[in-house]
């Protein structure tokens, strides 16, 4: 674990992760640093000073072909019980994230430069929202960064039952078609597992980076931001 110079951002090789899966403290929260960390397969939470960067080992992914769909699930979609979009409410996105309420959860690591440096993010075609209706009103959602075949999941929220996971099955369909390899959960939770995430090594993990290039997902980006 190093502390990252604000000004010449260098993360180290990802076995220089300590235990519990920090790579560097310090640094900025900006374009140019979550670039650079995503395409090493890192990614930052914050704590109350300071951004932490990190690269876990296991790694909690999804392969878009392996994802499960429950008969309850399956239900849902029959009924087409939501409406879908994507990169239409980005920022109300994360801002909704941050504001969710979870149990066992004293506070978020969304905070303001989070969602000035992801919007930006999402600007330049990098960063991408899930917006789920009941009618006209947002009631669920979730985003994440998309640099060429993978897609790195940040956070979701849902304010009525399973909508959070009905856009996240939309959003797996849609990118499991369009070519990506793997989807990136970073860490261990019940409702992914249940979707089928799994856990893989770093180092299997860091393979994948190592052969990712991410000169192709802004036509990913496009055509997902062209359904309605």
């Amino acid at each position: 674990m190093i502390l990252l110079d604000p000004q010449n951002p260098v993360f180290p090789s990802y076995e220089s992760t300590d235990s519990t899966g920090i790579i560097a403290v310090g640094g900025k929260i900006n374009v140019s640093t979550l670039l650079l960390s995503y395409r090493q397969g890192i990614f930052p939470w914050y704590n109350d000073e300071f951004p932490l960067w990190w690269n876990p080992d296991p790694r909690f992914v999804l392969y878009p072909e392996e994802l499960k769909i429950a008969k309850s699930m399956r239900s849902y979609f029959n009924q087409k019980k939501y409406r879908v979009t994507y990169n239409q409410h980005f920022t109300e996105i994360m801002v909704r994230c941050r504001n969710k309420k979870r149990k066992g959860q004293g506070g978020t690591w969304i905070n303001d430069r989070f969602i000035e440096a992801y919007t930006v993010l999402h600007e330049m075609g990098h960063a991408l929202s899930v917006e789920v209706y009941d009618g006209d009103r947002i009631v669920g959602g979730l985003y994440g960064v998309l640099l060429g075949k993978i897609f790195y999941g940040e956070s979701m929220f849902t304010d009525m039952p399973n909508a959070s996971k009905y856009g996240f099955i939309s959003l797996v369909k849609h990118l499991r078609e369009a070519g990506i390899t793997i989807i990136d959960c970073q860490q261990e939770t019940a409702l992914l597992g249940s979707l089928g995430a799994r856990n893989i090594t770093r180092k299997n993990f860091m393979e994948f980076i190592a052969s990712n290039r991410d000169q192709e997902s802004l036509s990913i980006y496009a055509a997902l931001s062209s359904i309605r």
